[in-house]
């Protein structure tokens, strides 16, 4: 294969997760013919085919699934559907209009989409960005690492290692390292609560598990391999930690990296691209769904979301969507940390059902909507970090002619 092959699909989807197949699945459903689901991994199922545990399919499947069996029938059911997936090849650039170069082990392609969902998912913040201090000594890994230590390797990174974070992706670990006869030392979170939900919260201590809130991983000590931790607890106080291994968990951002180095337009508050209720991005050839647009929703969530911007993608090869024009800006203030979508074209045809937000701190009281300054909606709410927080679109009485929205939180 080389640079000048050219390849004409209807819908290009870049990411085989939650996501990106059930979206290639409905574009089929609605009679989209020429589907292709790009994947730069091995296998296709996204990062569902690394937790070896439950619950997965719930609502989808109608039944209980681990993650390895629940990935495994999203990509059946796209096979199904008639959807061509290209494992191994990773997108290089997304051109204007849909034009998309790749590579793999056989060369560079191009392909030309009518339409291009982008479906890439999120990633764990490394070290790097976490400014953890110390030795760079072998053993600090995030979840995406262990999981493929366990599942996919079949090997044991460490045998005591001290876990950072406490959200949902946390738990999953400590799961994982139990299923592995892996005994953590200690599990460690910066904040004054536990982010994953109650009675979630309780699993560490049920595991024998320590559990430390108001505690900072300040240091990673080691000659070869982890040693120990440096933490600052929450009286003030340092305590050294021995461990073998530093397991970083959540703090997850979008792996929109693809679409910042093609110019397409970023969201400064969520890391993922700014999008209107349709799901198009700043070039109406581009779409994007599921955890790409705002850290973190399960896969379930992703799976619908995919579904359902496929379907408004289906109405746009037919021309049924309105043009990308001028669009209402939304904005959020105060402790909402992001908002999606953070644009909304002008129209009557419904979109997606929602602006999904999150906090950077708990909080509860007034939630307002403001049209250029004017409030036009409100609720009592209360909200924890990394929760989700939604808003009706259906219930917004957005007057003709409104140029911005702002949302806030009144009194929190």
């Amino acid at each position: 294969m080389t640079v000048t092959d050219y390849e004409k699909v209807d819908v290009a989807i870049i990411g085989a997760g939650p996501a990106g197949l059930a979206a290639a699945v409905e574009l089929r459903e609605q009679g989209v013919d020429r589907v292709l689901v790009i994947e730069r991994e091995a296998v296709a199922g996204g990062i569902p085919r690394h937790c070896a545990h439950p619950p997965f399919g719930l609502r989808e499947y109608g039944r209980i699934l681990t993650g390895p069996a629940y990935a495994q029938r999203n990509v059946l059911a796209a096979q199904r559907a008639g959807v061509v997936i290209r494992v191994g090849h990773t997108v290089t650039r997304l051109g204007p209009q849909g034009g998309i170069e790749l590579v793999s082990p056989d060369g560079i392609s191009r392909i030309q989409a009518r339409r291009v969902l982008v479906a890439t998912g999120v990633r764990e913040t490394p070290r790097s960005a976490r400014l953890i201090g110390g030795d760079r000594p072998v053993g600090v890994i995030n979840t995406g690492a262990l999981q493929a230590y366990l599942y996919l390797q079949r090997l044991k990174p460490f045998e005591r290692p001290l876990i950072v974070g406490s959200e949902l992706v946390s738990l999953s670990s400590l799961l994982s390292c139990r299923r592995a006869g892996i005994a953590p030392v200690a599990m460690i979170e910066r904040n004054s609560r536990v982010t994953a939900r109650w009675p979630l919260s309780l699993f560490p201590r049920l595991c024998g598990v320590p559990l430390h809130l108001g505690a900072e991983l300040l240091a990673v000590h080691g000659s070869g391999r982890v040693e120990s931790a440096s933490v600052r607890m929450a009286d003030g106080s340092l305590r050294h930690f021995e461990c073998d291994g530093v397991l970083l968990t959540g703090c997850f951002v979008p792996e929109s990296s693809l679409m910042r180095m093609s110019g397409l337009d970023i969201d400064p508050m969520s890391g993922g691209p700014v999008i209107d209720q349709y799901g198009r991005c700043s070039d109406p050839a581009y779409f994007a769904a599921g955890n790409l647009l705002r850290p973190v929703e399960t896969a379930g969530w992703s799976y619908r979301e995919g579904r359902k911007v496929a379907s408004l993608i289906a109405r746009d090869l037919l021309g049924e969507l309105p043009q990308a024009g001028p669009a209402i800006r939304v904005a959020c203030r105060g402790p909402l940390k992001l908002c999606v979508p953070q644009r909304l074209t002008p129209s009557a045809l419904a979109g997606l059902e929602h602006l999904q937000l999150r906090v950077n701190t708990a909080c509860s009281g007034l939630l307002v909507v403001r049209a250029d300054g004017r409030e036009i909606w409100s609720d009592v709410r209360a909200c924890l970090p990394e929760r989700r927080l939604l808003i009706a679109l259906s219930r917004l009485r957005i007057p003709q002619g409104t140029r911005s929205l702002e949302v806030d939180f009144v009194g929190y």
